[in-house]
């Protein structure tokens, strides 16, 4: 029987989606890749399946997970890159041999090496952070307004003002918030009217 793991957040961006592995960082943080199975999983909803995943190559995933996550944070706040997860991030962009190909469709799809490796899948989403961290895609880094959440993601609405990572999650649950707040203070003021 296999054991039961928290679903997956999956965004348009996939270094954002990836640091999205780990959620709610300022509170009970929930791990979504918990085991190498686990990531490969991840990996291959992601369309970029490995055969196999070790746990180190587990941990190396996790550093570069919290690398992106630390570098998109320092953009969304306009501070200095960390120079450690720049590290990190070029570091694993270099040791991928994934190249991108174009499907009969039109689309670009990432093929990795014949091994299908977890350093090429990586490689491919350190690319993608160097894209968006970088300001070369049409968007911004920002930081989700939840004060568990924190996640970095990459806010491509037209007014660049977007303030949740999810709003199915973390969106309605600040909703949920303020709505039962309000009706604690509606229903003190009713009772206290009726005083």
């Amino acid at each position: 029987m296999r054991a039961e793991f928290p679903e997956f957040r999956l965004g348009n961006v996939l270094a954002t989606s990836f640091t999205a592995t780990l959620t709610e960082r300022q509170g009970d943080a929930v791990e979504r890749i918990p085991t190498p199975h686990r990531l490969i999983d991840w990996l291959a909803v992601n369309d970029l399946a490995v055969d196999s995943c070790t746990t180190a190559q587990l941990d190396l995933a996790r550093e570069l997970r919290e690398s992106i996550h630390a570098a998109a944070t320092a953009t969304a706040i306009q501070d200095d890159l960390p120079a450690s997860a720049v590290q990190v991030i070029n570091d694993c962009s270099a040791q991928g041999r994934a190249a991108a190909v174009l499907t009969p469709g039109g689309k670009r799809r990432w093929q990795l090496s014949s091994a299908c490796s977890v350093e090429d899948a990586l490689s491919v989403i350190a690319a993608d952070a160097i894209s968006i961290i970088a300001g070369e895609r049409d968007g911004k880094l920002a930081l989700c307004a939840s004060p568990t959440c924190r996640a970095a993601f990459f806010d491509t609405s037209q007014s660049r003002t977007r303030k949740w990572c999810d709003m199915n999650t973390c969106g309605n649950r600040q909703k949920k918030a303020r709505f039962h707040a309000k009706q604690r203070k509606n229903g003190t003021a009713a009772r206290a009217d009726v005083s």
